[in-house]
């Protein structure tokens, strides 16, 4: 992998997966960190990665960083990037409201799911991966993944039930 090509798969990667993480419940500042600290090991360990599965080397080290982060410091918050919520220019003033009063319930349950059925709802429903890749992703089998995504759905619709 030549440095013109690193750097071509890396940019667009590293905005992703801070994004990413702070869907998860990172911080904006504490994602930062993590992105650059999983490049800095992209960086050392260059040679030993395989190229066709460099982008799920790069998630599976910025999510243990994560999970590392959490454990640190004992609990799980969630923050919002601010400017989320820009007003459609073409939608009506009252399907703004209701599409940003929908989006904050969902918000709300994502903050309240534990980490890992979080994790499996976004990898799913907002990255739109698939069973396989999101079992390699997190080097579990497909089967864990389908189960553990049951477990997620049905902790959401729990926690949707309560708030709807």
């Amino acid at each position: 992998m030549g440095p013109g090509h690193l750097e071509q798969l890396l940019q667009p990667k590293m905005a992703e997966i801070r994004r990413y993480l702070i869907r998860l419940g990172a911080g904006a500042a504490d994602a930062e960190d993590i992105v650059q600290d999983t490049v800095y090991k992209a960086l050392l360990y260059l040679e030993a990665i395989d190229e066709r599965k460099f982008s799920a080397w790069l998630y599976k080290v910025a999510i243990n960083r994560y999970y590392d982060l959490c454990r640190r410091q004992r609990r799980f918050h969630y923050d919002e990037e601010p400017g989320d919520y820009a007003a459609s220019e073409s939608g009506q003033p009252e399907e703004t409201l209701l599409r940003r009063e929908q989006k904050d319930l969902i918000e709300r349950i994502l903050g309240k799911l534990n980490p890992a059925h979080r994790q499996l709802i976004l990898m799913k429903y907002e990255m739109e991966l698939s069973y396989k890749e999101m079992a390699d992703l997190l080097g579990i089998s497909e089967g864990k993944v389908k189960a553990s995504l049951y477990r997620a759905r049905r902790q959401f619709q729990n926690h949707y039930g309560g708030e709807a």
